[in-house]
C-alpha cells in the first residue's frame, strides 16, 4: 500500500481531499498534516473583519473533511523535509515516510522591516493568528477613544484589510483612524488604471487615509521615507510574501526567492515524487501571482495528478488562465470587481462575490454531495 502525505490544509489541498471522499480508495494510505484542524479561506477574512460573516462561515473542518475522505489527520506542523529518505520532520520531532508528498503550506508574510514595533505588529499570515489578533484589537478599541491603526502593504490584500478595518472600527469607535502605508507604487499597482482609481475613491469614501511611502517599524508605529512618523496603536503587515524557511535544507530544487520550483503538472523539478500547489510553489514555464485565484483552480488538477501518479498514469498539465476575475471588498457591503482592463463596482459586486465564496466554503462542507467536479473556475476570488 502507498502512503500519500499532504502537508498543509490550503486552497489546493481541500479539493485532494474531497476527491479521495467520493473515490474512498481503500488501496492507498493518506495522511494530512496540519497544525490546525480548520482551513480559513482566506477571501472572507476582509468580510468578517467587517461583520459580515461568522467566523464559522469562512472556515473548512479539515477533521471533519479527512474523516470521509479515509485520511488520517496529524494535528502538526511540519519543520523539515529529507527527499534522501523520504521522510517529513514534524515539530514533535515525529518522521513520517511517504511513496507521493503533496505541499500545500502557503508563504509567510515578509515582516523584517516592522520587527522592532514588537507586540504592535499583527502579520496578517498565518491567518488562524491574525483572526486571533483582530479580535482582541476590536476588543481593547471598545474603551478605546480614538484607536489609530496602520496597515502596510498597497496590494490588494492591504486595500481590503484596510477598508474592513476601518469600517468595523468606526462602528465602536466614530473617532478610529486608519491609515495605509502603500508604498511608492500606490495602491494595487498591477491592476488596471480604472480598478486603482475606483479604489482610492473607495478609500476616500471610508475616510482611510493613504501614504505612498515605504515605511519601516520603530516603538511606536512606523517611520516613513520622508522622516515623519506615524504613530499607531497596532500595525497591519500585508506586506510581501517569503518562502517557508524551513524548505532551504530540503534539497528540493527552489527558485531564486526560495519557492518549491514545479513544472506544468506542479510536480517538483527535482524530485518526482513531489507535487506543490498555492503560494508555496513557483512554476518553471508561467509567472503566477501568489493568490488565491491560482491555488483554488489548481486545486483539481493537482487532484487528479496525485491519483494518476500512484496508479502510474498520465498526468494533466494546469495551464493557467491568461486573466483572472478579481472582486475586491470595500467593507461597507460594496465591492470592486477587475478583470484585465475593465472594472465595475457597486453593491451587486458584493453580491456576486459574496454567493461565490460561500459555494466554495459549502462544496467541501458536511452533507455535500459533490455530484459535480468543480471546474478549474470554479472557486473563489481572493487576495490574500
Amino acid at each position: 500500500m502507498k502512503r500519500l502525505i499532504l502537508v498543509g490544509g490550503g486552497h489546493a489541498h481541500v479539493f485532494i481531499l474531497r476527491q479521495l471522499a467520493l473515490s474512498r480508495r481503500t488501496d492507498i494510505e493518506a495522511l494530512l498534516i496540519s497544525p490546525s484542524v480548520w482551513t480559513y479561506y482566506s477571501g472572507m477574512l476582509p468580510g468578517w473583519m467587517a461583520g459580515h460573516y461568522r467566523e464559522e462561515e469562512c472556515r473548512i473542518d479539515l477533521s471533519s473533511l479527512a474523516a470521509r475522505s479515509l485520511v488520517r489527520l496529524v494535528p502538526q506542523a511540519a519543520v523539515g523535509l529529507d527527499v534522501d529518505r523520504c521522510e517529513v520532520c514534524l515539530r514533535d520531532g515525529m518522521r513520517l515516510t511517504y511513496d507521493l508528498l503533496s505541499l500545500d503550506i502557503g508563504s509567510e508574510t515578509d515582516c523584517e522591516p516592522l520587527s522592532k514595533l514588537g507586540d504592535r505588529l499583527i502579520p496578517v499570515k498565518p491567518l488562524l493568528e491574525f483572526q486571533t489578533a483582530w479580535t482582541r484589537l476590536m476588543d481593547a478599541a471598545r474603551g478605546a477613544a480614538a484607536p489609530r491603526i496602520v496597515v502596510v502593504g498597497g496590494g490588494a490584500a492591504g486595500v481590503e484589510l484596510a477598508m474592513a478595518a476601518q469600517c468595523a472600527l468606526g462602528r465602536v469607535s466614530p473617532a478610529a483612524q486608519v491609515v495605509l502605508v502603500s508604498g511608492e507604487a500606490g495602491v494595487v499597482p498591477t491592476h488596471g488604471v480604472a480598478v486603482r482609481r475606483r479604489v482610492m475613491r473607495a478609500l476616500e469614501r471610508l475616510g482611510v487615509g493613504v501614504v505612498a511611502q515605504r515605511a519601516a517599524g520603530v516603538p511606536d508605529g512606523v517611520l516613513l521615507d520622508d522622516g515623519r512618523r506615524l504613530e499607531a496603536d497596532q500595525v497591519i503587515a500585508a506586506t510581501g510574501a517569503r518562502a517557508p524557511a524551513w524548505l532551504a535544507p530540503s534539497r528540493l530544487a527552489l527558485d531564486a526567492e526560495g519557492y518549491v520550483a514545479v513544472d506544468a503538472f506542479h510536480r517538483s523539478a527535482s524530485h518526482k515524487n513531489v507535487f506543490a500547489a498555492g503560494d508555496v510553489c513557483s512554476r518553471k514555464d508561467a509567472s503566477l501571482a501568489r493568490s488565491g485565484v491560482h491555488a483554488v483552480r489548481a486545486g483539481p488538477v493537482l487532484a487528479r495528478n496525485l491519483l494518476a501518479a500512484l496508479d502510474g498514469r498520465a498526468l494533466d498539465p494546469f495551464i493557467p488562465s491568461r486573466r483572472s476575475l478579481y472582486l475586491l471588498s470595500t467593507g461597507d457591503g460594496r465591492a470592486i470587481a477587475s478583470w484585465g482592463s475593465l472594472s465595475a463596482e457597486g453593491a451587486w459586486v458584493w453580491r456576486l462575490k459574496d454567493a461565490i465564496d460561500r459555494r466554495f466554503i459549502r462544496q467541501f462542507s458536511v452533507g455535500a454531495t459533490g455530484r459535480a467536479r468543480p471546474d478549474l473556475d470554479d472557486g473563489p476570488r481572493t487576495f490574500l
